[in-house]
């Protein structure tokens, strides 16, 4: 039965929607229906489509008490909005239905877990957040709260682990038809763990094990895990709070990282290889995968930051939107990320250009857009190379968005300084990316308020938003010191 809480978020959505034009919003990256919209949840393949969920303050551009939004697709790249699957309507989840998972339980029907919040007021005055897991059950489209509810709370925690800070539960399915599931912790060290859940049938469930823990060496909380086999690794993919860079890794504070290593199922233990940033840009966070039929393993992120949530304008109508689905694989150790393959299908209007040399600032006769998927390969003149290369995306007579590469320290950076915001916060983000003698590939996917730059077949990705006009669709290069030859393929994306 449709709670009334439920039901009021519905009808707001459906009124309110209807007023937010397409050309007003992004055209092929998922973005709120109406207000606003942070974390992806329960990203699954469930009868026949990709359905992800997404926290949602369906009443107002600002965060506010917790709602799950829900859209579906047939191919990653066109959504459609159905009405809202969660409201913060029980006593264990009146503060809001945090983030969560989905999959597909025996019977035919969805399961959903996700992290209920109670606001306690304590004996000094203070309030603070109750968080325990809770399960609902539908059909793709109504679900139902499950009466026992909560079935994970403080009493399932192991000793010297905290119940306000114990949240984002991801779930999934093991070989043998039981049920795992990870879940964020903060620990008495105050920093962040990733504990194991296990269960016969989903609705029941028991504390396994410690997967990793932080001990305050890369952040504090540790949100969102996931925890999945990619190759002949296990990965944990998590969102750790209040990290401190690390030469040109982990700059935003709130980041996100793989933990890639080696995973023993029957003593459940996981051992920790090398750590790895999942975004090196400026707007990204809270990723989550899923697994498609034919068995890529892909994630989704929330293409924004806690921190640059201020560069919204006064006059939207919406705020946040996901990043387009990336495709995961194992290269050299490393993983590396693709724009999911589904986007091909949306190619248009080639425009192609080889071995251009480029000195002074260069546009080219039909590279141009807002709504694009281009590559660009950058190679230095035999026995001599460029100190540097830059390429303006989003480009008017006063905006633009630059990304600059540096060939002498390698490394790649990305800035909005230009792209017309009037608010003081981060605008630049660089990485280091591998030495290969001047040569740089880059595909870059604009989409009117964004762009995500995939540096060498993805072995690096920037991801950033902005809001300039979209008259502001002009593309140039340039490079700096000595000439270098460009390669340009450009595609219109076309829905």
């Amino acid at each position: 039965m449709t709670s009334e809480t439920l039901q009021k978020a519905r009808e707001y959505e459906e009124r309110f929607g209807v007023y937010i034009q397409p050309q007003e919003r992004p055209a092929f990256h998922l973005s709120t229906r109406v207000g606003w919209m942070n974390d992806p949840n329960g990203f699954s393949f469930y009868r026949g489509k990709y359905h992800l969920f997404y926290q949602y303050h369906p009443y107002s551009t600002k965060w506010g008490p917790m709602h799950w939004g829900h859209a579906v697709s047939d191919d990653l790249i066109r959504w459609e909005y159905l009405p809202a699957a969660l409201a913060p309507d029980q006593p264990y989840d009146d503060a809001g239905c945090f983030s969560g998972s989905a999959l597909e339980l025996p019977d035919g029907s969805q399961l959903i877990m996700y992290t209920g919040v109670r606001s306690l007021l304590n004996e000094d005055g203070t309030r603070s957040d109750l968080q325990t897991q809770c399960l609902a059950v539908g059909d793709g489209l109504d679900y139902e709260k499950y009466r026992f509810n909560p079935v994970l709370s403080e009493d399932d925690l192991p000793r010297g682990f905290s119940r306000t800070d114990f949240r984002d539960p991801k779930m999934f399915k093991n070989p043998d038809g039981t049920y795992g599931c990870v879940v964020g912790c903060r620990t008495d060290d105050d920093s962040g763990a990733i504990l194991l859940f296990e269960s016969s049938d989903g609705f029941s469930w028991h504390f396994s094990t410690v997967l990793d823990r932080c001990y305050n060496e890369f952040g504090k909380m540790w949100e969102c895990p996931d925890f999945f086999e990619l190759g002949r690794k296990r990965v944990i993919m998590c969102s750790p709070q209040d990290m401190s860079a690390l030469g040109l890794e982990f700059h935003n504070g709130n980041g996100t990282m793989f933990l890639i290593g080696d995973y023993n199922e029957t003593t459940r233990t996981f051992r920790r290889e090398t750590v790895q940033a999942v975004d090196y840009g400026l707007d990204f966070y809270a990723p989550q995968s899923t697994l498609t039929p034919d068995g890529r393993r892909i994630i989704v992120g929330w293409m924004q930051n806690w921190d640059t949530c201020v560069s919204q304008p006064a006059s939207v109508k919406w705020f946040g939107q996901m990043t387009l689905p990336r495709e995961l694989s194992v290269r050299d150790g490393r993983i590396v990320q693709a724009p999911v393959r589904e986007l091909d299908g949306f190619h248009s209007r080639r425009i192609s250009y080889s071995d251009i040399p480029v000195r002074e600032e260069t546009t080219l006769r039909g590279v141009y857009g807002r709504t694009i998927d281009m590559t660009v390969t950058v190679k230095p003149l035999p026995g001599e190379c460029y100190t540097q290369f830059r390429m303006k995306v989003a480009a008017g007579s006063q905006h633009y968005t630059s990304v600059t590469y540096t060939p002498q320290t390698s490394t790649l950076r990305v800035s909005r300084d230009h792209s017309g915001s009037n608010r003081d916060f981060v605008h630049v983000r660089e990485c280091l990316v591998r030495d290969r003698g001047g040569c740089l590939k880059l595909r870059i996917i604009l989409d009117r308020y964004s762009a995500e730059i995939f540096v060498n077949d993805g072995e690096q990705v920037l991801t950033l938003t902005f809001y300039t006009a979209l008259s502001a669709d002009g593309i140039s290069f340039q490079c700096h010191g000595k000439a270098a030859h460009i390669s340009v393929e450009k595609y219109d994306i076309i829905l």
